[in-house]
């Protein structure tokens, strides 16, 4: 069975490489050659679209980075304490790993101040816990972490260069259908200026 696919895998690495233009082969044709050129154009601008792809997401990576910045610079980190616990919450939806709980914390101002925020379940009352202030002193959401604005970047990164090969597999798909129908008509004209010979010397 192995010595069967191995066979099979190396007609199909002969196949592609015979599309590619590699080897002689007299009965190639000026529709394949052109495919060739087709399939050759196709692979170099795939590789092309690594390098492209790689840019696209660290410029996301650095948007991102920088928006992170500018609310970090309008934001103010403080530590507050848990009042009450998480240890038995039950998430509301799977995944969900925050749940609702009282906190004290002091202000830059210096007043403090008990509001009801999201922390990780399982925290333990009286926990120190991080959270970010606006200007006004009131809880705003915490910035993006540099490992977020990576991961955009990456994600970034990753959807545009499978959606731009998809893309370019479909443009390469669509300019071989008229050289498989040319090809088609080709063989189509030759059968009928052999056939009759063919079949005459058959008799």
């Amino acid at each position: 069975m192995s010595t069967v696919k191995e066979r099979s895998g190396e007609l199909w690495v002969l196949r592609q490489a015979r599309r590619l233009g590699f080897g002689k082969n007299p009965l190639r044709r000026r529709s394949d050659r052109i495919e060739a050129v087709v399939l050759w154009c196709g692979l170099v601008v795939a590789l092309l679209l690594i390098p492209v792809a790689a840019a696209v997401g660290t410029s996301v990576s650095n948007a991102v980075e920088e928006s992170t910045a500018r609310q970090r610079a309008v934001l103010h980190e403080v530590k507050a304490t848990t009042l009450e616990g998480t240890e038995r919450t039950v998430p509301s939806a799977p995944g969900d790993m925050v749940s609702r709980a009282r906190i004290s914390y002091v202000d830059a101002q210096g007043v403090a101040r008990e509001v009801t925020t999201g922390v990780a379940i399982g925290t333990k009352a009286g926990a120190e816990v991080t959270i970010w202030l606006d200007r006004e002193g009131y809880i705003a959401r915490s910035p993006r972490s540099s490992a977020d604005s990576s991961a955009f970047g990456t994600s970034a990164g990753f959807l545009t260069l499978a959606g731009a090969w998809l893309l370019l597999w479909i443009t390469v798909r669509l300019a071989r259908v008229p050289l498989d129908r040319r090809r088609a008509r080709e063989w189509e004209n030759e059968w009928l200026a052999v056939a009759p010979r063919w079949l005459h010397g058959q008799k």
